[in-house]
């Protein structure tokens, strides 16, 4: 199953990345809305409020050495690596991806102090204890293994390091399971967006204390994003962007009409937005 996943992964984002830029920018993740999700803003400082909230929630003030896990093309990575002075590493498994990112590094100055790889992130290329940082935003719903997933991220995290994750989940199910009908609803999700599957916040955590993770914390930002996608399904139907899915193919247009299925499963409750730090 792994291969064929990352095949489907690494299809989806070498097709749909250049239009994601050209429509919505370099970043590639949900935006904030304030706490309640009722704060108005356009969508790109909705997304890079995320980033900094996220830092904030983290207590993260400083790093020298980050790896940004399924980097896109650079968005997280090269923001990071701005805003604290360091060294950023990202790696994805598309092609596409990196060699745009890498591209934008040039552009913004930051080419000496940032590289991108095309790499598994369940068995990076990297030494043990390698970045003081380790931000995986929005890429662990791709991941087949979990638990092997959160194991890379501690074995290449430094002694005192942060790893930062955030990532698509479903409802915790420690009160009720998963009924018929919400599992059909994320098997169309697992579908169209190249999933192999999702799991709950607590069982992030759980896996977290198994590394052992220290300090750990958690947090369910759902209702803080859940108008990302209204902006995303606007957005997607003016002019421009309908040519654009047309140049990139069936996956990707297939992507834009079952925008909904995200949009239905936050407001039903399904589908969470799920934070986990800690330190090794």
């Amino acid at each position: 199953m792994s291969v064929t996943i990352y095949q489907q992964i690494k299809e989806f984002y070498d097709a749909s990345s250049g239009l994601w830029e050209e429509i919505w920018g370099e970043h590639m993740h949900h935006g904030y809305y304030g706490v309640y999700g009722t704060e108005r803003k356009n969508r790109r400082e909705a997304q890079i409020d995320l980033i900094e909230e996220l830092l904030n929630w983290s207590g993260v003030q400083e790093a020298e050495n980050i790896l940004d896990v399924g980097c896109g093309i650079g968005g997280s990575s090269l923001y990071l690596a701005e805003k604290f002075h360091a060294q950023a590493t990202g790696i994805t498994l598309s092609p596409v991806q990196a060699a745009r990112a890498t591209e934008r590094a040039k552009e913004a100055g930051l080419a000496a102090r940032s590289k991108f790889l095309v790499a598994n992130a369940q068995a990076m290329p990297f030494e043990d204890n390698s970045f003081d940082l380790v931000w995986s935003l929005e890429s662990g719903e791709h991941m087949p293994d979990k638990t092997r997933f959160m194991q890379e991220c501690y074995r290449v995290l430094k002694p005192g390091g942060t790893l930062i994750m955030v990532t698509w989940c479903h409802r915790p199910i420690d009160k009720k399971p998963l009924t018929a009908d919400e599992q059909k609803h994320l098997q169309d999700i697992y579908q169209v967006y190249c999933l192999p599957y999702v799991i709950s916040l607590p069982e992030y955590e759980a896996i977290a204390r198994q590394l052992p993770l220290n300090n750990i914390r958690s947090a369910d930002w759902s209702q803080a994003v859940a108008p990302f996608w209204n902006v995303v399904i606007d957005s997607a139907f003016t002019p421009q962007a309908i040519i654009g899915l047309l140049r990139a193919g069936w996956t990707t247009i297939q992507g834009a009409l079952s925008l909904g299925l995200m949009r239905r499963g936050y407001e039903r409750g399904l589908i969470r937005f799920g934070l986990l730090c800690g330190n090794k």
